[in-house]
């Protein structure tokens, strides 16, 4: 239990955080933290910190709220906070991971190097592999570079650990400037691994410059990032290719060691689905080096992943205009906003961004994508076209500017284009099974070159078995062809994929209907009228015809289109 006077500062520590006025669930403790874990289910750290402060204030003994608290503090960045909860902690002999965590957020940060050795040395609370990695850089820090190396070592022996060990081992002997022993650690790496990463490459790339070796340098860029159109490749290769030497500045110090530690946990961490470890490691990282450019965009990407857009875009503007990845920071900032639902700000960034960065195909793509997602197609067209006129004297690798080009040019009518645009698509990327359906079902709807369009929708269906959009493009085939029964089983497949689709429980209705089953076909038309105001819905859903066909039949609908009867259709397979 903590005593009285501990009790009395950790509430001084929290009174900050209660500064405005309490809401009504705050008047109980048990109303508080049932709103904190709702909160934290939802990754809304903003809410569930300020209810887990809340329940604290009425607990301030428990344990198992404050590692809550402190645990969305880092998750927000709010170290200093977080710092004060995990030192009670600490002084109450509670071992946390979270709380060392934040702790050596704060420590790294400040570059006190032996009270992260120390730490390491009695605690080993946030894993083994962090714990050395830490204390092998801080030790660097120190100038103690014969121990620290014995920490690396450790690590590279160790079971699974080994290209982690390798890595920052390279990273420490480049910064102190054994490039000769950094080089043949990053030469002995699999491409696989860590070394193998965009940053182990780019390390690489900028030892073997410094070492002279212009050649291998340029061979290393060329086999791991090939044509690329990346601004910090492009300039590191021209730098190379100009005689300039490139300088190693992956890290400037050994803070930014520590700070690397952290990162490259949460790199390998990115593909699990616990998201908020992954987290939680980038905001550590970032902590320690705020210009961190890599950890930041990281940050980024995994808030925009839990929906917490706001907080992505706040992240993303992190990045300078100066730094050659701005435009995927910008990018990413304009989507987040598309997410947050303000699309007209995401817009006006891509479009000072096209301004900036014009020189970029993807930054025009990316602003027609946006335009194209508020229904501007003519503008759309226009930014698609300046992204594909810039690969003019260049090979063309980019299969999906000409099929968004075509999704647009097929909304606007021109379907003429829209073809040509989907056809050199499948030229650049045959096969492609989005390409493929879209062009298919266009066919199909079109009533033209059917025989081919199933042929493209059943080769879409081959590639992504488990799509329901394209298994729903294959049943709609099929109905159009008028081979109702085939058409049944792939519709019904669809609609298990997609319960909630309007578009799918139309299709499927419309099938029920051909095959003699009315009375289906009438629960599945209201079951697509009911999901019509659900989420983004295609304009494929009418709700006027819908309910048209549950008025008078789709025969009587058919009659009043002037289309061609069901047992026309069927009679004319």
């Amino acid at each position: 239990m903590l005593t009285a006077f501990r009790q009395v500062a950790l509430l001084v520590g929290l009174a900050g955080v209660l500064a405005a006025p309490l809401p009504a669930v705050a008047g109980s403790f048990s109303g508080a933290y049932l709103a904190a874990r709702q909160a934290q289910f939802a990754n809304d750290y903003s809410t569930a910190a300020r209810y887990f402060t809340i329940a604290l204030t009425r607990d301030p003994s428990n344990i198992s709220l404050m590692e809550e608290l402190v645990l969305a503090q880092v998750a927000l960045g709010q170290f200093e906070r977080a710092a004060v909860v995990a030192r009670q902690m600490e002084a109450n002999g509670h071992k946390s991971q979270i709380g060392q965590m934040a702790l050596a957020a704060v420590e790294g940060a400040e570059g006190a190097y032996d009270a992260l050795i120390a730490r390491a040395d009695a605690q080993r609370l946030m894993g083994d592999l962090v714990d050395r990695l830490v204390k092998a850089w801080a030790l660097v820090g120190r100038g103690d570079m014969r121990a620290a190396l014995i920490e690396f070592d450790a690590v590279t022996q160790a079971s699974g650990t080994r290209a982690f060990g390798m890595y920052h081992k390279a990273l420490a002997l480049a910064l102190v400037g054994d490039l000769e022993a950094a080089e043949a650690l990053f030469g002995a790496g699999q491409p696989g691994t860590i070394i193998g990463a965009r940053r182990g490459v780019v390390a690489h790339v900028q030892i073997l410059s410094q070492l002279g070796r212009t050649t291998e340098a340029l061979a290393l860029l060329d086999a791991r990032f090939g044509a690329t159109q990346d601004p910090e490749i492009v300039q590191m290769r021209s730098k190379i290719t100009a005689g300039e030497g490139l300088r190693f500045d992956v890290l400037r110090g050994p803070k930014e060691g520590l700070a690397e530690v952290f990162f490259t946990i949460a790199g390998a961490l990115a593909g699990e689905p616990r998201g908020t470890d992954t987290l939680l490691f980038a905001r550590v990282a970032q902590h320690i080096r705020p210009d961190f450019v890599d950890a930041s965009l990281l940050l980024a990407q995994l808030l925009e992943d839990q929906g917490q857009y706001e907080a992505a875009v706040a992240a993303y503007r992190a990045v300078p205009a100066s730094h050659p990845a701005f435009h995927v920071a910008e990018m990413g900032r304009a989507e987040s906003l598309r997410e947050a639902g303000k699309l007209d700000t995401a817009i006006e960034v891509l479009t000072r961004l096209a301004q900036s960065h014009g020189q970029l195909p993807v930054v025009h793509s990316a602003l027609g994508d946006l335009l194209r997602s508020d229904e501007r197609f003519e503008s759309a067209a226009e930014a698609y076209d300046r992204s594909l006129a810039l690969w003019e004297g260049r090979e063309n690798t980019d299969w999906r500017t000409y099929y968004t080009r075509g999704i647009v040019h097929e909304r606007l009518g021109n379907w003429a284009q829209a073809e040509a645009d989907f056809r050199t698509a499948l030229k650049i990327s045959p096969g492609q099974p989005n390409v493929l359906n879209y062009l298919g079902y266009s066919l199909v709807e079109k009533q033209i070159k059917l025989d081919e369009a199933l042929e493209m929708i059943q080769e879409a269906v081959a590639a992504r078995p488990q799509s329901g959009y394209i298994i729903d493009s294959l049943g709609w085939a099929l109905f159009r062809l008028g081979r109702f029964e085939e058409a049944v089983p792939h519709m019904e497949r669809a609609a298990e994929l997609m319960s909630i689709d309007p578009v799918v429980n139309d299709h499927l209705g419309d099938v029920y209907w051909a095959v003699g089953r009315r009375l289906e076909a009438q629960f599945q038309w209201k079951r697509a009228l009911s999901f019509i105001d659900y989420g983004e819905v295609s304009e494929d859903a009418d709700p006027a015809r819908i309910r048209r066909k549950l008025e008078v039949g789709l025969d009587r609908v058919l009659e009043e289109e002037g289309a061609t009867p069901l047992e026309l259709v069927k009679d004319d397979r």
